[in-house]
């Protein structure tokens, strides 16, 4: 075990007496002020990561390789300055590069991303880096700067306005949460220090450190050729050359015996063959998402029927396909695809908003009122879903739950055409007065 880090923790055993509001940073071993305690990094956690899964297409469908991630990731969070956190760690099935931790210990890593690793050095390096923001409490630090405020959630699952003014269709990427909404945006200093302890901790787990070489690179790489990629990445985790460079020169340090060690690259590859395989559909899913970001629907839809037909039991490829129809309006086909998606993956809560919004257009409440209700089953916590199901019974001219679910919404959302409309209702039925 690295002797400063050894030392760190000794310190925390001091008994020193704590001031109100301050902690002892588990990795430097300073006093900082912190509003946030561990328990409520915890339960942050277990309440917002699993809408931020849900928005990139829930956990890959497939034991193994989330068994091998998760033990990949166990060893190195035993050796971190914060063992004691709930770590996990998981395969998300979306297509864009990206990996992320929430605060109390649940961390994930994209398809897109998987596909670019080339071995388990580098699956280390990534995941390690992900442990360090949680182990230095960095986004309970962003949150303290911040103030609490900044995370109050409003206007979840943005809309898009059609013929009736008093509803708006969820017409792109409507999975719920906002996607990256509840990720903490790093700084610099942040992304260095994971960077640096990263690296100590894949060594001191047996890794070998060129392993970070390897993912800067990649990072570096894709952010020339392909910026589009991992621009959700570098929202929250700012790269630039020099992050590559002390990478190089920090990797260096090592001996020759550490920097020959193995980096495990058939083991990578053989628990990761299932996305590989994936390959040309995930590449293809890539493409479409930057196409409905550039606002072309129709080349959009395009790349996300080939990437359907090269994929047809992917429940990625038939929920993005039916996005384009639902964004061209082509409401039949899109909840077609919503339905497949639904039978391929029932447990995973995305397809359902999807359908239920397209039911809504196509002037079907009571069906759109099924498929939000299993949502909120399979998902619950989310403020769109509450208005959603007030809005189906307010077609269905149920009043009554209507109103329930209008002023439930209002508690924790008040700005946006949602509340504007659930206002609106609720003061023409007499329930709050205006004002």
């Amino acid at each position: 075990m690295n002797a400063a880090r050894y030392h760190r923790r000794q310190i925390l055993g001091l008994g020193l007496g704590a001031l109100a509001g301050c902690a002892v940073n588990p990795v430097t071993g300073e006093r900082q002020l912190m509003l946030i305690d561990r328990g409520s990094e915890i339960n942050l956690d277990r309440e917002q990561s699993p809408h931020q899964f849900s928005a990139d297409f829930g956990r890959v469908q497939e034991p193994a390789l989330n068994d091998y991630i998760n033990r990949v990731g166990m060893e190195l969070a035993r050796i971190s300055d914060r063992p004691d956190m709930p770590y996990s760690f998981r395969a998300v099935n979306a297509s864009h590069l990206n990996a992320y931790a929430f605060p109390g210990g649940s961390i994930a890593v994209t398809r897109g991303m998987l596909l670019e690793l080339d071995n388990e050095a580098e699956l280390a390096a990534l995941l390690g880096h992900e442990i360090v923001h949680v182990a230095a409490r960095h986004t309970a630090q962003r949150m303290t700067q911040q103030s609490l405020s900044s995370l109050v959630l409003t206007g979840v699952g943005q809309v898009v306005a059609r013929q009736n003014p008093d509803y708006a269709a969820l017409a792109r990427d409507l999975g719920g949460l906002a996607q990256g909404a509840l990720l903490a945006r790093y700084s610099r200093e942040d992304e260095r220090q994971s960077d640096r302890l990263g690296l100590e901790y894949m060594v001191e787990a047996g890794h070998n450190p060129e392993g970070m070489v390897g993912l800067m690179e990649i990072l570096r790489g894709q952010r020339q050729n392909q910026p589009g990629l991992v621009q959700q990445m570098f929202s929250t985790h700012p790269m630039g050359e020099q992050r590559y460079r002390t990478a190089v020169a920090a990797v260096r340090q090592y001996s020759e015996s550490v920097r020959s060690r193995a980096r495990h690259r058939e083991r990578f590859r053989e628990a990761t063959a299932s996305v590989r395989a994936l390959r040309p559909a995930i590449e293809k899913l890539q493409a479409a998402h930057a196409a409905l970001a550039a606002e072309k629907t129709g080349a959009a839809q395009t790349l996300a029927r080939e990437a359907v037909r090269r994929a047809p039991d992917d429940y990625t490829a038939q929920v993005v396909l039916g996005t384009t129809l639902l964004a061209r309006e082509q409401l039949q086909p899109a909840l077609n695809r919503f339905r497949t998606a639904m039978e391929l993956y029932p447990d995973e809560p995305r397809a359902h908003h999807l359908a239920g919004a397209t039911l809504l257009q196509m002037d079907q409440p009571g069906a759109a009122l099924e498929r939000f209700r299993r949502y909120q089953k399979l998902l619950p916590g989310n403020p769109a879903m509450t208005f959603m199901t007030g809005y189906c019974h307010e077609r269905l001219g149920n009043r009554q739950p209507a109103a329930e679910h209008y002023y439930q919404y209002l508690q924790s959302v008040q700005q946006g055409p949602q509340a504007q409309h659930a206002r609106r209702r609720l003061v023409a039925w007499g329930v709050i007065q205006q004002g």
